[in-house]
């Protein structure tokens, strides 16, 4: 049998998809995510929202899993008024994307968030968030790059111990951190564009892996599903 890990990755579901002739509600994910997956290794599978009852069940049955981009976090889940910039709520996919972040958590499965996946990380621990950021996201729609430096001793370092340009497109981050978090890379205007979890493998990136070249974090997710 193929040992390839099984990966799973959070999805958006949006109304109003449109494909061929049809117009519908439909579970999407950017190909690039499980692409990056398949590149580093593992085997993908989506994770549309669902009953948050059902996130253990589904964390179970996983090796690893990454909690994707998309919609800004609803200021609701740490307890702050909304800023005229924050994006609008996607309520059913906070409550389940939490729930996975939680299972993951509770059972020790390799978790890696990306970009609203890191910041949902550090709300699931109680953290807070920033809700608009100038600089880094600067043209609509289009992913641009910036340099981040990695905070040597972390597992984030481990996997790319030389500061690097990334992929990026946020307008919010990291403000108070969540419970055991720790940074593990910044961007040069001191922005947190990691954190991590000392115990386990519990890793979250600002930026999006997918829309670049460079494996290391999938490939570090990967092996320590295996």
């Amino acid at each position: 049998m193929d040992g390839r890990p099984l990966i799973g990755v959070s999805t958006y579901l949006e109304a109003g998809t449109r494909w061929g002739v049809w117009e519908l509600e439909a579970a999407l994910l950017p190909a690039a995510y499980p692409r990056l997956v398949q590149r580093a290794g593992g085997l993908a599978c989506m994770l549309p929202p669902d009953d948050p009852s059902l996130a253990a069940a589904a964390v179970a049955r996983l090796d690893g899993l990454v909690v994707a981009g998309g919609p800004d976090v609803d200021p609701v889940h740490y307890g702050a008024d909304r800023d005229p910039r924050t994006g609008p709520p996607a309520p059913a996919r906070d409550a389940w994307e939490l729930a996975l972040i939680h299972a993951a958590l509770a059972s020790g499965t390799p978790l890696l968030g990306i970009c609203r996946g890191m910041q949902l990380l550090n709300v699931a621990l109680g953290g807070t968030l920033v809700q608009h950021l100038e600089g880094h996201a600067e043209v609509v729609g289009t992913f641009g790059t910036h340099p981040v430096k990695p905070v040597p001793g972390t597992l984030y370092a481990s996997l790319a111990p030389e500061g690097v340009s990334v992929p990026t497109y946020h307008h919010q981050s990291v403000s108070r951190l969540g419970r055991d978090l720790v940074p593990s890379a910044h961007a040069e205007d001191g922005t947190v564009e990691a954190l991590e979890l000392p115990a386990g493998w519990v890793l979250g990136v600002q930026w999006h892996p997918e829309m670049g070249e460079d494996l290391r974090v999938m490939e570090g997710l990967v092996r320590a599903a295996g």
